[in-house]
């Protein structure tokens, strides 16, 4: 049996396969708003600022580390341009690129459950 292993190496978080691929592949894109990041990266490049415009309800500290573990799970890119100011721009890996039918899939599925909320509520 194989299950997730995550080391607080500082430099590399090393993840092993889940004993179920759906556990793998969630625990790649879980945090505060990963899967959107993700999303708003499938429509283009996106430089810092952007995403933060993009992403208002969480701090620019919390889209800086969800930023960083994409970039080490190998999902997302960031290439820095030797500019003076420095300029950063995020961009989505093949990896990345790969998953976006499953996001938008778990998307529609969100918004499937939000009419179902709706309904209760009504």
């Amino acid at each position: 049996m194989l299950f997730c292993v995550y080391t607080k190496d500082l430099n590399k978080k090393k993840m092993k396969k889940s004993y179920c691929p759906i556990d793998t592949f969630i625990n790649s894109i879980k945090g505060k708003r990963k899967g959107t990041i993700i999303l708003h990266l499938f429509q283009g490049n996106k430089r810092y600022s952007e995403l933060v415009r993009l992403i208002p309800d969480i701090s620019e500290r919390m889209i800086t580390k969800q930023l960083k573990e994409l970039e080490k799970d190998s999902l997302i890119n960031r290439t820095v341009f030797p500019e003076v100011p420095p300029r950063v721009e995020y961009s989505l890996t093949e990896l990345g690129k790969e998953i976006h039918p499953v996001l938008k899939g778990m998307y529609k599925g969100g918004i499937l459950f939000e009419r179902n909320i709706d309904g209760l509520e009504n």
